[in-house]
């Protein structure tokens, strides 16, 4: 499912028109954007919650030319599914 159709059944699902769906899920991807960004969590119970993961520097390999580097640390973001979403999945 693409963002597109993600925004169509929202708006079927809440009888809502797209447009105002598509206000909706561009507002709660930049909630949870700027809460992240500020090294927080979101979470939202029976579905999950959206986290930043510190990954500290380390050693690598550069495959082509066999040199050594060092990858610096780095913040991603994670998803974690809640325990309602896990069952509903099953």
């Amino acid at each position: 499912m693409k963002k597109q159709d993600f925004i169509k059944a929202i708006a079927a699902k809440a009888n809502l028109s797209q447009d105002a769906a598509s206000r909706v899920v561009a507002s709660m991807i930049d909630v949870v954007t700027d809460e992240l960004k500020k090294d927080g969590e979101v979470n939202i119970t029976g579905f999950g919650a959206f986290k930043v993961s510190h990954r500290s520097a380390r050693n690598g390999v550069n495959p082509r030319t066999g040199a050594k580097i060092t990858i610096p640390a780095m913040k991603s973001p994670v998803f974690r599914a809640g325990k309602t979403l896990k069952e509903a999945i099953r």
